[in-house]
Order: structure tokens, then C-alpha cells, then sequence
């Protein structure tokens, strides 16, 4: 398996989540009230971002290419069998990520070191980031 690099792997994260930061962005700036607050507009563009992030994971699951990981010919797969990891699991590998996190961000550093270039996370599901 020709695995994919750490700087790689991060490019295609932030290609991910260039749209739901704009539709974010948008929605802060377009949805203030009069008053500070937030109104319908900030959720709608709330609704938006969240709704792409879902549709990037579940294409991610899918076809083993989120919008980023396409861009960059990236494929994340099941290390055992190399085939895509389904909906369901790309779910839970963003729920295993919260591990990567949990000592001051070092699992998301893991790729930089590790034989297999996984995560935390993938190693707890078992999946591996390859190139095209």
C-alpha cells in the first residue's frame, strides 16, 4: 500500500472544511441581529455547514473519498481488506478521533512517526490513508 504523507493528509482536511467555514463564516457575519444576537439567517447557513460536513463523511464512508481526500488523490480504506470503510464507520472513526485529541492533539501527530501513518483513531478502527 503506498500510504499517504502527514502534510498530505492535513492539506486534504482543510480542502474538507474550506466550504463549512465559509458557510459559517457567512452565517456570522449575514445573521447578526440588531442586537448582537443571532437570527434565522446564522442558522440556516448553521444547517448548511453541518449538512455538508455529514455529506463529505458519508461520501468519505462511500467511496473512500471525502471532497479533500479527491482532491488530493487520497483514499482512506480498511487496512485489512483496502476497500472503503462505509458510512457508518467513517462516523464512528470522527467519534474515534476525539482520542487524538485527548493528550494535548499528539494522536493527530501519529501519521508523522508511525510504520502504518495512522492516527489514533485509525488504529481504532483499522483504517489507512493511501494514495491514489
Amino acid at each position: 500500500m503506498n500510504l499517504a504523507t502527514w502534510p498530505v493528509r492535513v492539506g486534504a482536511f482543510i480542502v474538507d472544511y474550506i466550504p463549512a467555514w465559509i458557510l459559517f463564516g457567512i452565517g456570522s457575519v449575514a445573521g447578526r441581529t440588531d442586537d448582537g444576537g443571532l437570527g434565522p439567517i446564522y442558522f440556516v447557513f448553521a444547517l448548511l455547514g453541518f449538512g455538508y460536513i455529514v455529506y463529505n463523511r458519508w461520501i468519505l464512508g462511500g467511496k473512500g473519498q471525502s471532497l479533500g481526500k479527491k482532491a488530493l488523490g487520497l483514499y482512506l480504506v480498511k487496512e485489512q481488506t483496502g476497500q472503503p470503510i462505509g458510512a457508518g464507520m467513517a462516523f464512528v472513526r470522527d467519534i474515534a478521533h476525539i482520542v487524538d485529541s485527548i493528550i494535548c492533539y499528539i494522536g493527530w501527530l501519529f501519521p508523522l512517526w508511525d510504520a502504518k501513518k495512522q492516527t489514533l483513531g485509525d488504529k481504532i478502527v483499522g483504517t489507512v490513508v493511501t494514495k491514489a
